[in-house]
């Protein structure tokens, strides 16, 4: 694949990720409202939204996407779920160790979804061809 090529596919995975990584926050902020725990959907909607919007595989944009799938599942818990005693953002990434092992386990677990969808693109797990 020629570089600019390659360029156009990471920066169209970098566009779905966003896209899907937003859908999936929203999405769980519902579910919350509901009364459901749904940590997992941020981090692989974002790896499924990035696949859908590249063309080909690539490894490290599975990567890229587990590192911001990570974030984004920590950002939305502290969103949603701050600590009683500080809401403040820089309070909970002092005392993320303090989450309990369900909410830690569903983050990780959100990543690893965005690494596994994330790494393919359209025509590898989702489209014909891969």
């Amino acid at each position: 694949m020629s570089t600019p090529s390659r360029l156009a596919d990471d920066l169209g995975g970098a566009l779905g990720a966003l896209v899907g990584g937003t859908l999936g926050y929203y999405t769980f902020g519902l579910l919350v409202r509901q009364g459901f725990y749904a940590m997992m959907i941020p981090g692989a909607l974002l790896g499924l939204g990035c696949s859908l919007a590249a063309r080909d595989a690539s490894k490290a944009r599975g990567v890229a996407c587990a590192v911001a799938a990570l974030a984004l599942g920590i950002f939305a818990e502290w969103r949603f779920f701050p600590f009683n005693a500080d809401a403040s953002l820089g309070y909970f990434l002092a005392h993320l160790g303090d989450l309990r092992g369900l909410t830690m386990l569903m983050i990780a677990a959100g990543a690893g979804f965005a690494y596994w969808l994330g790494r393919d693109g359209g025509r590898g797990r989702f489209g014909p061809g891969g």
